[in-house]
């Protein structure tokens, strides 16, 4: 059965970075299960953003396979990102997998991303990262905490500041989340390593890739 969702947050932040000048955002969500296949697609709004050449929105589509081996779910997995309202072509797509092993109220995910070279992102991008959900048990919270590592080939020093603005990078994020029917409260604290003495070109948004406290309220059905 299909599920949808609506979120609004005081920032659109993905591996630290800010993709919506540092502003609120809303987005839209639906996925769907089909047997093995698992299907996802998420719209943000992206308030002209600079690292997306002016971008106010982006689309995230993508088509996963999960088994189970054991304990742990494995799932592979493709995301097409496209980008609407840029000055120029910003979309670009990235492949990889996760595992996935769950134990009472604890689930840690440890997965790859990586984006082969593409002249929108002026290389290549791979991110590696780690997750650790882990439930308050008798309560409606959870505490989440999560670390990542951005790195990849240089083609266009331009475009590869995009997504790593300064060059590799770790970020990381811990918050809590209260689950109430479907309504989730979430309080979460992001930063990255980046280096601010490093020469950064505008695409790559250097103010807004910092540490910061993100709110979020999410409504799923």
């Amino acid at each position: 059965m299909p599920s949808v969702g609506a979120e609004a947050t005081i920032d659109e932040r993905r591996r630290g970075l800010g993709w919506s000048e540092g502003r609120a955002s809303v987005s839209g969500d639906m996925a769907a299960t089909l047997g093995a296949i698992e299907l996802e697609a998420r719209v943000a709004a992206l308030r002209g953003s600079v690292r997306h050449d002016g971008a106010d929105a982006v689309a995230d589509l993508g088509v996963a396979l999960a088994t189970d081996a054991g304990p742990v779910q494995l799932r592979a997995r493709t995301i097409g990102h496209v980008f609407t309202g840029a000055g120029s072509q910003m979309n670009y797509g990235e492949f990889g997998g996760d595992a996935r092993y769950a134990l009472g109220p604890v689930e840690l995910t440890a997965g790859a991303l990586y984006a082969p070279p593409q002249d929108a992102i002026g290389g290549s991008n791979l991110y590696l990262s780690a997750l650790a959900v882990i439930g308050i048990p008798a309560t409606p919270f959870t505490v989440v905490g999560g670390i990542g590592r951005s790195s990849g080939t240089v083609d266009d020093i331009d475009r590869a500041d995009r997504l790593r603005p300064g060059g590799t990078y770790t970020d990381w994020r811990i918050g809590l989340e209260h689950v109430s029917g479907p309504v989730t409260l979430a309080l979460n604290y992001v930063g990255t390593d980046l280096p601010g003495d490093r020469p950064v070109r505008a695409i790559g948004d250097r103010r807004h890739s910092g540490d910061r406290v993100l709110a979020r309220v999410r409504v799923g059905f």
